[in-house]
């Protein structure tokens, strides 16, 4: 016989970033807590990727149409043209992969402390930055355009704190307003526990 807890599941937002801290490319700090993991907008992903494999595809089954009408595709001609079509959609399929591995290891990840910049351009780079958040001065969302408007996804620039006043700049975000609020309300967290 079982019996029924008093404790109600963690909403779905907590358990994402709880399962999200495990994934995550960077180490936590003590008592840090992620809030949430931002991804750009999947706009930045599809149509670059649809484009690549257009550039592949496309003038393999062209010239495999010429070679196929103009009858000279037998033999030896058909094997190099396979050669040289295999090494052409090699090459396509690694930029593809690598297009989706940098969509995929670019992130921002909003703590209860920080703000950090995870990039991954391929397996064998990786650029880490972070603002506490306490130094985040100003935020500006900014959307530009007709796309930008109905998709709902533009930029974050934090104004940070400090000798340098660096910017901090969280690109094609997507609902960039709800980050906004949820950057301002942990940072006025961090703040008030500070004093």
């Amino acid at each position: 016989m079982t019996t029924a807890s008093n404790e109600t599941p963690p909403p779905p937002s907590e358990r994402a970033a709880e399962s999200a801290s495990e994934r995550l490319p960077f180490p936590l700090q003590q008592n840090e807590q992620v809030i949430t993991v931002c991804r750009r907008h999947w706009i930045y992903l599809w149509p670059h990727t649809m484009m690549l494999a257009l550039w592949g595809i496309v003038p393999v089954t062209v010239i495999a149409l010429l070679l196929s009408w103009t009858d000279t595709y037998d033999g030896i001609v058909a094997q190099i043209f396979w050669v040289v079509a295999a090494v052409w959609l090699l090459y396509w399929a690694v930029r593809i992969f690598l297009n989706w591995y940098r969509y995929r290891h670019d992130i921002w990840v909003i703590t209860n402390q920080r703000i950090v910049d995870s990039l991954k351009n391929h397996p064998f780079h990786h650029k880490l930055s972070t603002a506490d958040l306490v130094n985040v001065q100003d935020m500006t969302v900014e959307r530009s355009g007709v796309l930008q408007t109905t998709l709902n996804y533009g930029d974050i620039i934090c104004q940070t704190a400090g000798m340098s006043g660096a910017e901090f700049r969280l690109s094609g975000i997507p609902q960039p307003q709800e980050v906004q609020l949820l950057v301002d309300k942990e940072r006025d967290r961090e703040r008030t526990r500070g004093r």
